[in-house]
């Protein structure tokens, strides 16, 4: 008879837990955890910061009844800072020339020209002026440069644009004639 009782309670205590395990909710797994991909945070607006770059373009110049045009290219180095709706800035530009003024070869030209731009977001507009050194097959000389141009950033680092010059050279290398022309650039920087 014990053996039995000893059945019989085993027999109830297995039911009985089983029956209150039955009711013990069990937690359900996690729901996995997905990691949202980072995107590098875009500050196209922002002007301020040095930058290098290169131009391509065309000049066309006179002194007195002679005349010549042809291909320039170059490149310049700057920095800009951006104070909100305008900026201030700096830039030094080495060109080369492909231009012949009345059989005298313009060679080359170094400017080194203040700007003063409006921030409109992802398009810089800006204005330039400054002092310009001529070299020519007939000497060399030093005058002034003034124009317009605008930059618009491809990204944070990258900005294209186009710049327009008036350059004039009183009485150049002595010729008794002014030396005056127009340059037209586009312009790729890397900025920094």
């Amino acid at each position: 008879m014990t053996r039995i009782k000893t059945v019989l309670l085993g027999t109830a205590l297995t039911v009985t837990a089983g029956a209150a395990m039955a009711g013990t909710p069990v937690a359900a797994p996690e729901d996995p955890v997905i990691a949202t991909p980072v995107t590098p945070v875009m500050t196209i607006g922002d002007w301020t910061g040095g930058y290098f770059g290169g131009s391509l373009g065309y000049g066309d110049y006179e002194s007195g009844a002679a005349s010549g045009d042809g291909m320039t290219g170059g490149l310049f180095a700057g920095y800009d800072y951006d104070f909100g709706s305008y900026t201030l800035g700096g830039e030094a530009q080495y060109v080369g020339n492909d231009i012949s003024v009345g059989g005298t070869s313009l060679d080359n030209m170094a400017r080194l020209k203040a700007r003063v731009g409006y921030d409109a977001g992802p398009a810089l507009i800006y204005g330039t002026a400054g002092v310009g050194y001529a070299d020519s097959a007939i000497g060399d000389d030093t005058g002034y440069v003034a124009g317009v141009g605008m930059d618009y950033k491809l990204s944070n680092n990258v900005s294209v644009g186009a710049e327009y010059l008036y350059n004039h050279y009183d009485n150049f290398a002595g010729s008794g004639s002014d030396l005056t022309g127009n340059t037209f650039e586009a312009r790729v920087s890397y900025r920094f």
